[in-house]
Parts: C-alpha cells; structure tokens; sequence
C-alpha cells in the first residue's frame, strides 16, 4: 500500500487532508499533510517533511505540492526519489481523492490515476436557471427576486 504526502502553503495541505478525511475516514495513517508557512527557511521545511515522510507506515509515498515552482515543490524536488516517492505538483481535491482511492495500486498507476483524477476533476459548468424559477427580463421593472 501507498501513500500520500501534501506538501503546501499553509493552511492548504491540512485542509485538503481534512478533506479526504471527510471522505475516507480510514485513510488517516496513510495522508499525511505539511504546511509551509510564510518565511520559513527550506532547509528547516525539509527537515520537517523528512520526518513526516518518515512516519508514514508504508512503502510507497505519493508526494502532492500545491504550485510547481514554489518553495513546497521546491522542498519535495528534493525529498523524492523517483523509485519509492513520486512527486506530482498542482494537487488539487479530485486529484487526492483519487490518490486515496487508489493507494493500495502500485506506485507508478497511483501516479497515473492521480494525474487523470486532477485534469478530469476541473471541468466548466453550465449555469442554469434553478429548478422551478424563471430569469428576469432585463426591461424587468422590480430589481429585487424575493425567492429563496
């Protein structure tokens, strides 16, 4: 079983951890979260991410950084190995969702389905009137729609 490492600007890795929680309860052993906080210095950051990249009970790890080129992707370039930890930047909630849900895959397909997951998970959306309701007329004379 794999996995998974969020590396990002505080309060983002937390959160996002919080948020799969939300989702998978039993998983808490295997997400692990660091925030970096502002004018932390990187050497102490990764330091930080060595111990907790230490205390995952597993053999593989995914490790998820918010934006490439920014000091938490900078720390986790420097963590991974490409062979046992694999490092993936732009993380966003579908994309460790699908982490999660694929932990127990081997490594390399983690990384794959986690890819597909983020790209797949952003997506435009139509805006529709609500079921039931009408749109105004823009000659409309009362601005105001008092349905809730």
């Amino acid at each position: 079983m794999n996995g998974v490492l969020l590396i990002a600007h505080a309060p983002l890795a937390h959160a996002l951890r919080q948020c799969a929680l939300h989702v998978f309860p039993d998983a808490a052993e295997h997400v692990a979260a660091l925030d970096v906080h502002p004018n932390a210095p990187p050497e102490e950051t990764l330091a930080a991410a060595r111990i907790v990249l230490d205390q995952l009970p597993v053999k593989g790890v995914l490790v998820l950084t918010d934006l490439f080129g920014a000091t938490p992707c900078n720390v986790a370039q420097r963590l991974v190995d490409g062979v046992s930890t694999r490092l993936i930047a732009g993380v966003n909630l579908p994309m460790l969702l699908r982490a999660v849900t694929y932990r127990h895959e081997p490594l390399e397909s983690l990384v794959q389905r986690a890819l597909a997951g983020g790209s797949q998970g952003v997506m435009p959306v139509a805006v529709t009137a609500p079921q039931n309701q009408y749109r105004r007329a823009i000659h409309d004379q009362e601005r105001y729609d008092h349905q809730q």
